[in-house]
This record gives structure tokens, C-alpha cells and sequence, in this order.
């Protein structure tokens, strides 16, 4: 029975394909390690210059737990290096063959796969009728007014850590252009609620 559950989770760890499965997080770990061994802390610093909180959730007490799953899965290998000068020896992480091929296999997923989002928008519209219109168009023109924050936070997180490469530049240019027109739908939504002649 206990073999019999080791190779069900083992499994549960492959796609289709054969490859190893990865969160959105761990692939996006595997891929700073993929350019250079780097170190917990220096993934940190990565991530904060290239605004990639914007687009994924990796916490800085997760990084270290998510090098530990990499690493259970066989996908990095970690070696302590002693640091310049007098700084302590810090454990240093590189992608294993096995990494290098999951990296490639989550990255062309991630660009031909659309993924399908269950945003909480969508679940208010359905129950659009359940509330007046007065508190709808309300509640729509606070959340134009958060894109619209959103939006010009992006925008000036893109301007300060210029220059950028091509490929985090397009990261930026993507969701600026899904940022604006989720703004202009909801201009056009709120436009088409006010001019209903239903009473709240």
C-alpha cells in the first residue's frame, strides 16, 4: 500500500509530458537560477529590481522554501561558497539538467497556454442584480478608480528601473495594455449602467 501511494504522489509530480510539475513561483525561481547561480538573498535583490511582485507572489520568507522544493524535485543543487572579504559562506544554487529542461518546458507552457482566471469581478457581475444600481455604479467607479492607481503604479515602477531587457520590458508593455483595457470596459460597462431607465 505504501508503494502503491509513493508512486501515485510521484506522479502527481509529472505532466502529460513527462515533465516535472511546477507552481508559477518555483518556475520563476528555476528561471533566475537558469541565468547564473545565485543565492537566496541575491534572488531577493533580483526580484525586487525587476518589479516581479508585480506579476507573481513570491514572498521573501518563501524563496528559501521554494529552493528547498526545487531542490527536492532535482531541478537545482546547492553548494556553500565562501563570500568576499570576511562575509559568511552562503549556499549558492545551480540549475541541473533536469532543471534546464523543466525551465524550457514551463516557459513554452506559460507562452501557449492561456491560463483561465477566476476573477472576482466576474462572480459580482452575476450577481449584479441582487444590489441597486446606485450601489453597483458605486462600487464599478471605485474600481475603475483602482485601476487606474493600479495603472500609473505599474507605469512608474516600469520608469524607475529603466533600462530594462526586452523580455521584462514586454512583461511591463503587457500588463499596462491588459491594465488599460479592463479600465475601458469598465468606463463603457459604467456608461451603459447609468443609462438604464431601472429604478434601484
Amino acid at each position: 500500500m505504501t508503494k502503491v501511494i509513493f508512486w501515485y504522489i510521484l506522479l502527481l509530480e509529472y505532466n502529460s509530458d513527462g515533465i516535472i510539475k511546477m507552481t508559477n513561483a518555483e518556475l520563476a525561481i528555476l528561471t533566475l537560477i537558469a541565468e547564473k547561480p545565485r543565492h537566496g538573498y541575491e534572488i531577493e535583490q533580483v526580484i525586487e529590481e525587476r518589479g516581479m511582485r508585480e506579476w507573481t507572489e513570491i514572498g521573501f520568507s518563501s524563496i528559501y522554501y521554494l529552493l528547498k522544493k526545487l531542490a527536492e524535485k532535482g531541478l537545482i543543487e546547492g553548494r556553500m561558497e565562501r563570500q568576499a572579504g570576511r562575509g559568511p559562506a552562503r549556499k549558492v544554487y545551480q540549475v541541473t539538467e533536469s532543471g534546464i529542461e523543466a525551465r524550457r518546458a514551463g516557459v513554452l507552457e506559460a507562452l501557449s497556454m492561456p491560463q483561465r482566471a477566476y476573477p472576482l469581478l466576474q462572480l459580482g457581475l452575476a450577481s449584479l442584480p441582487g444590489v441597486s444600481r446606485s450601489d453597483a455604479l458605486a462600487a464599478l467607479r471605485r474600481y475603475r478608480d483602482s485601476l487606474t492607481d493600479r495603472l500609473e503604479h505599474v507605469r512608474n515602477r516600469r520608469d524607475e528601473i529603466q533600462p530594462l531587457p526586452y523580455f521584462i520590458e514586454a512583461m511591463f508593455s503587457h500588463s499596462i495594455v491588459m491594465i488599460e483595457a479592463e479600465r475601458k470596459w469598465t468606463d463603457e460597462f459604467i456608461n451603459q449602467l447609468e443609462e438604464r431607465g431601472d429604478e434601484d
